[in-house]
C-alpha cells in the first residue's frame, strides 16, 4: 500500500515544523538572537493571554525577549505537530521560579513561525518597562 502524496507532504511539513520549534526554544535559551530571529516572518504575532499582551512583528519580539528581566530559562517537554500547528509543552524557570508553560505555534507556507501564543498557569500583571513593546488588551 503506497502513502498518498499529500500525506507525504504533511509529514515533511510536521517534521518541519516540530524542528522549527525546538529551535524556537534552543535558540531563546542560548540567547542566539540572530538565528532566533531567522525563524520568524517579519510580521509574526506573540501574545500572552495571561497579561493580556500583545507583540508585533519580529524586531519587536526580538527586543522584548533580549529584554525580558531575570535569569531565565526553557526546556522542551513535549513537542506536538501536525502540519504548520504546534503546541510545546516547556519547563520554565525565571531565578528560582520553575513554571510548565504550553506555547503555540503557526508557520507560513515557507516554514517560518508567523503566530505564538504562550500560556502561563496563573494571570499576572506584567512588570514594569516593556510598554514600548506590547499592546494590551
Amino acid at each position: 500500500m503506497s502513502v498518498p502524496a499529500s500525506s507525504v507532504r504533511r509529514m515533511d511539513e510536521t517534521a518541519t515544523t516540530r524542528a522549527t520549534v525546538r529551535s524556537y526554544v534552543e535558540r531563546a535559551e542560548a540567547r542566539d538572537w540572530d538565528g532566533f530571529g531567522e525563524l520568524l516572518t517579519d510580521d509574526v504575532v506573540y501574545e500572552m493571554p495571561q497579561s493580556r499582551e500583545r507583540v508585533r512583528g519580529r524586531p519587536g519580539l526580538l527586543q522584548f525577549n533580549q529584554e525580558y528581566p531575570g535569569d531565565w530559562h526553557l526546556r522542551v517537554r513535549r513537542i506536538v505537530a501536525d502540519g504548520r500547528f504546534a503546541a510545546a509543552w516547556l519547563d520554565t524557570n525565571v531565578g528560582d521560579d520553575y513554571q510548565d508553560a504550553c506555547v503555540w505555534f503557526v508557520l507560513d507556507d515557507d516554514g517560518l513561525i508567523t503566530r505564538i501564543t504562550d500560556f502561563w498557569p496563573d494571570a499576572y500583571e506584567p512588570p514594569p518597562g516593556r510598554e514600548h513593546l506590547v499592546e494590551r488588551w
